[in-house]
């Protein structure tokens, strides 16, 4: 079986994407997992060696490629690319590596996508409006989808995503729900290679006590659960997210994945069990997506202080969902906006 072709976006060009981008594609690894695909800026990797031996090609020429490809989206000023400065025509490059990304999964020229980190501030400051890449793929394709992060020890996906808290309990719905939990359940399916075991988290103190802290337990989550396992799902809870993750170890004996109601409920943990090696995922895409777990980092950007593993580790999980046939969901009719 060849490898799959994986489409990576740059990201900001002033942060440590190119960098850990190049350091991963240059591990014997990576060249044997997968075949590169990068949409970025051509002055930018010119600076690393990795990058001298691929084909070039521009946005509108790219077709199916047999080897590694360097798709120049841009040629961006010096200026406009120094590492640890941010500027305004960065911010429309970073947005642009990423729309040509998606044009190549619409035509089918890449089987997975990862994205190295961009700034949402940067985007916005181009005057660009900009959430974050799970609402920007969820809209160019139609469809919802559900954010994932895929560690070694847990997997958690939310069924919020960058909301306000006082916004949850609107958010959260019954149907909702119980469609996010055939999801969760259809993707991961050919992954584990059976139905998969979901715990759900319940969105107060000790998942309500009883509708005395609360009524979303009573009157959304456990109705839900209890669709959704009638639609063949896998699916336990409310469970109180104190007692889950308090062992930690246990919980992939019994789950293999959480579904927590709100961001930092389910990013908390899995960030602090394991940060480098935790994978964004993004279900639902009729193409697989990943991005490693960390932001543009301006800070050491250019210095050779950043670690490449979560950039590996985003690559190998987008190549091994491609291979797995992780598709998720077929694009179909749009319910309406959850608060991704």
């Amino acid at each position: 079986m060849s490898p799959p072709l994986v489409g990576i976006s740059l990201g900001d060009v002033s942060g440590i994407g190119p960098e850990v981008t190049a350091a991963a594609l240059a591990l014997p690894t990576l060249r044997k997992a997968l075949v590169p695909v990068v949409f970025g800026d051509g002055p930018t990797l010119e600076r690393f060696p990795v990058f001298r031996r691929y084909a070039r090609v521009a946005p509108e020429a790219l077709g199916r490629v047999d080897g590694p490809t360097l798709v120049e989206v841009t040629r961006l000023a010096e200026k406009d690319r120094v590492p640890g400065k941010p500027s305004r025509a960065g911010g429309r490059a970073q947005y642009a590596y990423v729309t040509a990304a998606i044009e190549a999964m619409r035509a089918g020229h890449v089987d997975a996508l990862c994205t190295a980190p961009v700034s949402k501030e940067q985007i916005s400051r181009a005057g660009i409006p900009f959430m974050g890449h799970t609402e920007v793929l969820a809209e160019a394709f139609g469809v919802d989808v559900l954010m994932m992060m895929d560690g070694p020890r847990v997997r958690v996906a939310l069924a919020t995503n960058h909301v306000s808290i006082s916004e949850l309990p609107t958010l959260l719905t019954v149907e909702g729900l119980v469609a996010q939990l055939k999801l969760l359940s259809r993707s991961l399916e050919p992954v584990v290679g059976r139905r998969p075991r979901i715990a759900v988290l319940g969105l107060n103190p000790h998942a309500g006590e009883g509708g005395l802290l609360g009524r979303e337990e009573v009157e959304v989550i456990g109705p839900a659960i209890r669709r959704a396992r009638a639609a063949k799902v896998d699916a336990s809870g409310p469970i109180p997210a104190d007692g889950l993750f308090a062992r930690p170890d246990g919980i992939a004996e019994r789950y293999d994945v959480v579904l927590a109601m709100y961001h930092d409920q389910g990013l908390i943990p899995a960030k602090a069990l394991d940060f480098e090696r935790t994978v964004n995922v993004t279900l639902g895409l009729p193409v697989p997506r990943t991005s490693p777990d960390h932001g543009t980092a301006y800070a050491i950007a250019g210095k050779g202080e950043a670690s490449c593993v979560p950039m590996v580790e985003a690559l190998l999980k987008a190549a091994q969902l491609a291979r797995a046939g992780a598709r998720g969901a077929r694009p179909g009719p749009r319910r309406p906006s959850r608060g991704r």
